[in-house]
């Protein structure tokens, strides 16, 4: 399976060197050279991963990685050339995944990025609290959904469906997966029960139940919650 990185550089022989190097591990890299093509590009298509440069032509990395928190949680990778460890911890602060100053190994850049992928995949694993996407926030230490800073009710079971398929955006999951994913829970005898709670869930987050936007329907295999949302 292909995975796809967006790298926010400016720098077009590294960000060549970069792609040609992590060609060779089944990592796809497109780029762009500004802040802004960056964020909108991130809008418009999925990426598994962000490389985000701070020294940027129009905006700078923080002001990035902020805007693209408001409407998406990809794991995000920051480059600086200054090694300020200031800058490492507002990026940090901000929701930058890890840091990588300039000049750096593409080696050590490749083994961070699975790094922070193998943790977004590991139940368990370090992972933000906080799920933003568009209007829609999940708060998994608060356990509590709100859409426009509203609160949405949920059952617990719900709570934890929508949390498997936000974890996995833009990956369909099986009803199988899914109740692989809440294994340990008190599940019902057949796995159209999930079909039951995912209307329930649509109900609580969606503006047109009808026409879901969010949570989708994948027929014949299961359901996918799309990463680009309307905001």
């Amino acid at each position: 399976m292909i995975t796809k990185i967006l790298m926010i550089e400016d720098d077009e022989r590294l960000a060549s060197m970069v792609r040609d190097y992590f060609a060779q591990f089944g990592f796809q890299v497109a780029r762009c050279a500004t802040a802004g093509a960056g964020v909108e590009a991130l809008r418009q298509h999925d990426y598994d991963a962000v490389i985000l440069d701070i020294m940027l032509p129009d905006f700078d990395g923080f002001e990035a990685c902020r805007r693209i928190r408001q409407h998406s949680d990809v794991p995000v990778l920051m480059l600086t050339a200054r090694g300020d460890a200031e800058d490492r911890i507002v990026g940090l602060e901000i929701g930058a995944d890890d840091y990588l100053p300039k000049p750096f190994n593409p080696r050590e850049l490749l083994a961070r990025l699975r790094a922070i992928l193998r943790r977004r995949l590991q139940p368990g694993g370090s992972q933000r609290p906080l799920l933003r996407f568009g209007r829609l926030n999940i708060d998994r230490d608060a356990r509590v959904v709100c859409i426009d800073e509203e609160e949405r009710s949920l059952t617990g079971y719900q709570f934890d469906l929508l949390t498997a398929l936000a974890e996995n955006a833009g990956r369909v999951l099986s009803r199988e997966q899914l109740m692989d994913h809440l294994r340990g829970q008190e599940l019902e005898a057949f796995d159209r029960s999930i079909d039951v709670h995912i209307s329930r869930i649509r109900a609580a987050i969606e503006d047109d139940p009808k026409k879901p936007r969010r949570v989708l329907t994948v027929r014949g295999t299961g359901y996918l919650f799309a990463r680009k949302q309307d905001d």
